[in-house]
């Protein structure tokens, strides 16, 4: 009943349930019948996106009770009544009470039609605009979580607000230490999977004769050691997420099972050969090409169409240099909070070492280099840099222009022309500077 344009009929008299969903059928309008109002209340969830028609007088709750419990949970759903000789006045009191119409009997399958549609078209736009809400909300949260104000990251808040609340798997693809679980837990905060599992797992992380056994579950006596059943991954994630973390580096035996499990949408735990429904959405995240290894055979190219269905790439920290001020900040007073002490000044020479470092590490390093100045140590402890003013200004800005220059050319392929643009910088400025550093 997850079909925007479905209907869902509420009647106990088999000949008008009959009636109503045949004439709705000749018109290409989805339907299910149910014979009582409690039968209703089980088959409408959270997510469902049809309307409801219902008959005043019913056996157990009758149609004003389900109206009143129907509108606490989803005051934007649209019910029409379908009301008897005599209740007229019923149906009026009820619309006052937020029904969106009602129909008396006998009524014809035009005017049924008729209604049906108007109600269908107001759900859409009501759907529409509560998405609409959610995603504009989903935004705003993503910037608090995603810190960034480089056009990379916003493309990338922009990506995740698009497909957060959908079904789709998405792989996410980056170096160590740009944020990738991070990404992941906000595919999935921002979802309606939200208020379910997110279950991560490290594929790099365990032995492989445990993985089976880890992601799948197993019952009691399954192999030795195992004394009760257990629950696997999949299984804790249904409903939610399953994030599989370092995905490139799971056996080529078990990306086959895997993908049975993420096609059929079922699995078995060891020792068992009966069969438990799943249903989880799958993000993978990698450092690696998985396009490349699954056409040198080390990784499976069905399994890696089966997670590619939205790519998600995290950008380097030394290509969007322009975040570095606004994360050190963010990550210097989280720190100064942690060890209970005030924040220390960021002088201009710390933040000119910091402009300039090549950053291996990512974020996660300049989160560390963060918590080190807040305790007023060294920010870096391999090249003695330190926020004594070492090295000069000069030479910290010329290794930052250095870098930025470099990184323009490799992103163009050594492309003058196409590197000024990139840069907002004129061509003959750009040759002189790349005289300059030697960048030949």
């Amino acid at each position: 009943m997850n079909d925007p344009l479905s209907v869902l009929i509420v009647e106990d008299d088999p000949h008008v349930l009959l009636g109503c969903q045949q004439a709705l059928a000749l018109e290409d309008i989805a339907s299910e019948g149910v014979a009582s109002a409690e039968q209703a209340l089980q088959r409408i969830g959270e997510d469902f996106a049809g309307i409801v028609v219902s008959d005043i007088r019913l056996p157990g709750i009758d149609g004003l009770e389900l109206l009143t419990r129907l509108k606490q949970r989803d005051p934007s759903l649209p019910v029409v009544l379908i009301t008897g000789h005599g209740d007229i006045g019923m149906a009026v009191n009820a619309m006052r009470d937020g029904a969106y119409d009602f129909m008396e009997k006998p009524f014809s399958p035009e005017r049924l039609v008729d209604v049906v549609r108007r109600a269908l078209e107001q759900r859409g736009l009501a759907r529409e605009v509560s998405a609409l809400r959610r995603q504009l909300a989903g935004r705003q949260a993503l910037e608090q979580r995603i810190i960034g104000r480089s056009p990379a990251v916003q493309k990338l808040r922009e990506l995740i607000a698009n497909v957060a609340d959908t079904a789709a798997n998405v792989l996410i693809e980056g170096e160590t230490g740009t944020g990738k679980e991070l990404v992941a837990r906000c595919l999935h905060d921002f979802s309606r999977r939200q208020a379910k599992q997110f279950v991560a797992l490290n594929c790099g992380g365990l032995p492989e004769n445990l993985f089976e056994s880890e992601i799948f579950g197993h019952e009691a006596h399954a192999f030795t050691g195992a004394g009760k059943r257990r629950v696997g991954k999949i299984e804790h994630a249904d409903g939610g997420t399953l994030f599989l973390d370092e995905v490139e580096s799971m056996p080529l035996n078990l990306q086959i099972k895997l993908l049975r499990v993420l096609q059929e949408h079922s699995l078995e735990r060891l020792g068992s050969n009966q069969s438990v429904a799943v249903d989880c959405r799958v993000i993978a995240a990698t450092k690696s090409d998985l396009d490349q290894q699954s056409k040198r055979g080390e990784f499976r190219s069905d399994f890696y169409y089966r997670l590619n269905v939205v790519t998600l790439e995290l950008p380097p920290l030394r290509e969007r240099r322009e975040d570095i001020p606004l994360l050190f900040e963010h990550f210097l007073q989280l720190s100064a909070l942690r060890f209970d002490r005030p924040a220390p000044e960021l002088d201009r020479h710390t933040l000119a070492a910091l402009m300039a470092h090549d950053w291996p590490g990512n974020v996660r390093e300049l989160r560390n280099v963060a918590e080190r100045f807040a305790l007023g140590l060294p920010v870096f402890k391999k090249s003695g840099l330190t926020s004594d003013g070492s090295p000069s200004f000069a030479e910290a800005v010329e290794a930052f222009e250095r870098n930025l220059l470099l990184d323009a050319l490799q992103r163009n392929d050594g492309n003058l022309s196409q590197a000024s643009q990139a840069l907002g910088m004129a061509k003959t400025t750009l040759f002189d500077k790349v005289k300059k550093y030697g960048l030949q």
